[in-house]
């Protein structure tokens, strides 16, 4: 923490931020941000450290998923009120697998910034600034829409608000309600196969709650069968909006960025001198750190050291997107040397990131062969290097899309462009996400028996 403000950032190289035409005009907004209510509090990011500490040390596991970009378009209660219940499938899934607690956390009520490859966008000619997420500029290749406009961010304030008081309501209210685990599937899920297996499950609780009850266990005395925890995350790259966001907790004097209960930093801003790495060191939230081939085991272990310098379980998750094919490359390396160092985190895998492909289509795709064998060899160097693989992190939706390739109900080149929604990368739909949920509890349960059989 030595010589960190909220502001220190400014001065380190910071990269996909947006170049906004008026500066004045954005830090009018910065300062406007800086007296809006914070959207979550410090006492959740420690809860939320404390399960994450959990995972680190093998007694719990991470699913994290949500949209790949919010946009202001899609905005809708049944939306969001869908995604958490497809996490929540997943999750019973999960438990039910590992016999172990599944902490929650969503790319929910604040993923709006994207990172882009490039600056600019050509179309027939036309040269217009990128499209970089809801919060900076618009989808729409025109240059007034393209152009960065700061006040984007107030909006997407409200947006994330009204999203984490509709969640809040739907983990505490009686949604998440174990009682409820048969209601929780969407129509179209239950054409695939994945949704009989479901419905095994479902019942299969539903009978250990029944039995629960009679003996006087009901959720009135166990108040955690009717409501679970729910966290939400995002990229933290609009640095400005970040810090206007961040509170120093009257308690404790810490500081802490109130836009969401964990912030991760991306592949390309995860560099030596880097303004992202200077901003999250200082703030008490748990911090994510994507980890890719061209990261290597001194740099991410220096990275480590700043980011979490007490080395304090839970405060950090290395979330790892290689490629199907690329995983015993470069996983086993990046392993070997946190393990050699002594260093506690959460390992979690992206399976989306490194397995796009441009398909005949045209539409930007992930075949969900690929993203299942992530997953797969993931947990193979893992269990080879005697390290645990605490976590999934995965862009996904409720909505019945069409963007990735493949599943139990098949999707097909051809039928990418039927329900093609996504503002940026393709997400799983549903009945995708149920599908890797089964096989993450087949290698959780496998790794259960593997440690028994060794003890």
């Amino acid at each position: 923490m030595q010589h960190w403000t909220p502001s220190s950032w400014r001065d380190a190289e910071a990269r996909q931020m947006p170049t906004w035409p008026d500066a004045a005009a954005a830090a009018a907004v910065e300062a406007e941000l800086k007296n809006y209510p914070p959207l979550v509090f410090a006492g959740e990011a420690r809860s939320l450290r404390e399960k994450l500490a959990d995972v680190a040390e093998g007694k719990a596991f991470l699913l994290q998923g949500g949209d790949c970009a919010e946009s202001f378009a899609e905005f809708h209660p049944n939306n969001i009120r869908d995604t958490f219940r497809v996490i929540l499938q997943m999750a019973v899934v999960l438990t039910y697998g590992s016999h172990m607690p599944v902490v929650k956390v969503g790319r929910m009520a604040g993923q709006f910034a994207k990172p882009r490859s490039a600056d600019t966008e050509e179309i027939a000619g036309i040269s217009l600034p990128s499209y970089r997420g809801d919060i900076v500029n618009d989808i729409a290749f025109d240059a007034a829409g393209r152009t960065p406009d700061p006040e984007r961010q107030k909006r997407a304030y409200m947006q994330a608000a009204a999203t984490l008081n509709l969640l809040r309501a739907f983990a505490q209210g009686g949604f998440a309600n174990l009682q409820q685990v048969n209601k929780w599937t969407l129509d179209f899920v239950g054409r695939s196969a994945w949704a009989e297996r479901y419905a095994d499950v479902a019942n299969r609780i539903g009978e250990a709650l029944a039995f629960m009850e009679a003996c006087g266990i009901t959720p009135e005395s166990v108040p955690q069968l009717k409501g679970t925890d729910f966290y939400t995350s995002h990229e933290a790259l609009l640095l400005g909006y970040e810090q206007a966001m961040t509170r120093q907790d009257s308690l404790t004097g810490d500081w802490v960025d109130t836009s969401a209960h964990m912030l991760w930093i991306g592949d390309r801003t995860r560099f030596d001198g880097s303004a992202h790495i200077e901003f999250l060191r200082g703030v008490l939230n748990p911090l994510g750190l994507k980890c890719g081939p061209t990261t290597q085991p001194d740099d991410l272990l220096r990275m480590i050291d700043t980011l979490n310098p007490g080395n304090v379980p839970g405060r950090l998750t290395l979330i790892t997107r290689f490629g199907h094919d690329k995983v015993e490359a470069h996983l086993p390396r990046l392993i070997r040397a946190v393990r050699r160092e002594g260093r506690h985190v959460v390992w979690s895998c992206d399976p989306m990131h490194g397995n796009t492909v441009k398909a005949a289509s045209g539409f930007k795709t992930r075949p969900f062969d690929r993203i299942l064998g992530e997953v797969r060899n993931v947990f193979a160097v893992h269990r080879a290097e005697g390290s645990y693989a605490g976590g999934i992190h995965i862009e996904m939706t409720g909505q019945n899309v069409t963007e990735c390739t493949g599943g139990a109900i098949a999707v097909t080149d051809e039928a990418l462009g039927d329900r093609y929604h996504t503002h940026c990368d393709p997400r799983l739909n549903a009945g995708q996400s149920l599908e890797l949920a089964f096989l993450l509890s087949e290698e959780l349960a496998a790794e259960r028996t593997r440690l028994k059989t060794a003890a």
